[in-house]
């Protein structure tokens, strides 16, 4: 059992300890350590200028890889990174070199930068994609970099930039930082549990195995004591940055490996509950590209690498992007006490505004996620103001099961449109052994419209959200049987009904 924080910097380790494992990944850098290449702009996670790698032992790979993802510092806390290599922008300089790095130059030749304080972010990012040699293309350039915001250059030539950086010149992450003794260290961290404790109460547990985990929860509730439980942490780090939040003890999930990895078993994709977004995204591009696509406008890269689908669900917002998605393909959870396992229904899961069935001293420790079969199709929305990196204002999925052109069973599932995720079960009576075409998806259209009772904020009016309700159905049909469409049976063709009038736009 440590009593301090293990912690590789740039390829030297630290030991943190007290008060300093409870300060914000930037706060570390810039006050603690004398780096002030990592920016602070928005301290939300959302503008990327923070950007950091972390380095873990790989999962997969032989022993002794260390896997890097690119996440937004400002809303890491130092004891979420106990075993952890942190790269900085200090540490992307070839060793003993006091010259740029090729990214560097070119951000300097092709004019990619001007106040200078995204800049750091953006080479951090751009070195994640580049150092590997791997294909990067325009589209990809662009797609990872939604979560480096620029408010005076413009990205045209940060991309151009990346395009001409001399790669063949670009050192890998594992020439810079050889990752054998590495990730020797950090396996060892991780099979120790950590207790700190600061000297005005403050407390943090971090444990190496998920016995570990609930059984000191049972002691805490015991006590009546409620732990902050904390994995990827991008909502708890807003929290804490605007001082909402005040962490006195906590319990960290980040090591604890019957929480990790995901796989397809069964037409089933397992995956536990400490897995990043990034990861569900990556294997749905293969198992399920609507989730992909649709998974691929939740945050940014940054925050899906950090983010974690338990988080994300045990959060329980009536926005949150995954929460439809699974009601609609029927997913489960499973929370895990010291006394024992029970599984539920995701939509079970969620009781109400931020609220589920989750019990002092449970962890949600799996969510499985059944594949559509070949006659099942899905497609899932997401409506906001910006493509990237904004807040639903409103978000439907749907599942339909459908065979010889009739709709055998159905279910659809909106957020944003009240206390919290809903199932919408007079559309679904609509859709339920009813001939697919056109004039059953508008009677669905009707029963959402009528059923929807949500309220008027910044994001959009409750008129605005009442009217998706019903056009999503109308662009459901004509996404279903639109030419070349993929996940849909091959008996399913768009001579089942013709619209009576254009699509109402949805976005």
């Amino acid at each position: 059992m440590r009593d301090h924080l293990l912690i590789y910097l740039n390829g030297a380790p630290l030991h943190v300890t007290g008060e300093y494992a409870f300060l914000t990944l930037t706060e570390f850098l810039r006050k603690r350590q004398g780096m002030p290449g990592t920016k602070v702009v928005c301290a939300e996670g959302d503008c990327g200028s923070c950007a950091a790698l972390l380095g873990k032992p790989h999962p997969t790979q032989p022993k002794g890889t260390i896997q890097y993802t690119n996440v937004t510092a400002c809303i890491q806390l130092m004891f979420q990174l106990d075993g952890v290599h942190v790269v900085t922008i200090e540490g992307l300089q070839a060793k003993g070199s006091n010259e740029l790095n090729p990214i560097q130059d070119a951000m300097v030749q092709c004019h990619g930068t001007q106040c200078g304080f995204c800049t750091p972010g953006f080479v951090v990012t751009l070195y994640q994609l580049l150092h590997d040699g791997k294909p990067c293309d325009t589209y990809t350039l662009r797609r990872e970099l939604t979560g480096n915001l620029c408010r005076c250059t413009g990205y045209d030539s940060i991309v151009k930039a990346a395009e001409q950086t001399d790669r063949d010149q670009l050192e890998p992450l594992e020439t810079l930082y050889p990752s054998q003794p590495i990730a020797e260290a950090l396996q060892a961290a991780a099979a120790e549990s950590v207790d700190l404790r600061t000297t005005d109460g403050r407390r943090i547990f971090k444990p190496a195995t998920l016995n570990d985990a609930t059984a000191w929860l049972a002691e805490q509730h015991a006590q009546q004591i409620s732990p902050t439980i904390i994995s990827g942490g991008t909502d708890l780090g807003v929290l804490n940055n605007h001082r909402k939040l005040r962490p006195e003890t906590v319990l960290v999930t980040t090591a604890l490996p019957e929480l990790h990895g995901i796989e397809v078993a069964d037409g089933t994709i397992r995956m536990g509950g400490a897995t990043p977004l990034s990861q569900l995204e990556d294997l749905t591009k293969t198992e399920l590209p609507e989730m992909a696509e649709y998974l691929g406008w939740f945050g940014s890269p940054l925050i899906r690498n950090a983010g974690t689908i338990a988080g994300n669900l045990c959060t329980a917002s009536p926005i949150g992007d995954t929460a439809p998605t699974l009601y609609a393909l029927g997913a489960t959870v499973e929370l895990t006490s010291s006394t024992g396992t029970r599984t539920m229904p995701v939509e079970d899961f969620h009781t109400g505004y931020r609220t589920t069935k989750l019990h002092p001293g449970e962890l949600l420790t799996r969510v499985d996620i059944p594949l559509p079969k070949p006659n099942e199709l899905v497609r899932f929305y997401k409506v906001s103001k910006r493509r990237d990196m904004d807040i639903s204002t409103f978000s439907a999925a749907a599942w339909l099961r459908v065979a010889d052109q009739h709709i055998e069973d159905a279910r659809v599932a909106f957020g944003g449109v009240g206390p919290r995720v809903l199932r919408i079960p007079e559309a679904e009576a609509e859709l339920i052994d009813q001939p697919f075409e056109f004039a059953t998806f508008d009677r669905a259209a009707d029963a959402a419209h009528a059923a929807v009772k949500p309220l008027s904020d910044v994001r959009g009016s409750d008129t605005y959200r009442t009217t998706l309700a019903g056009n999503i159905f109308r662009k459901l049909w004509h996404d279903l049987t639109a030419p070349g469409t993929s996940n849909r049976d091959p008996g399913i063709d768009s001579q089942g009904g013709t619209p009576n009038g254009s699509l109402q736009e949805v976005y």
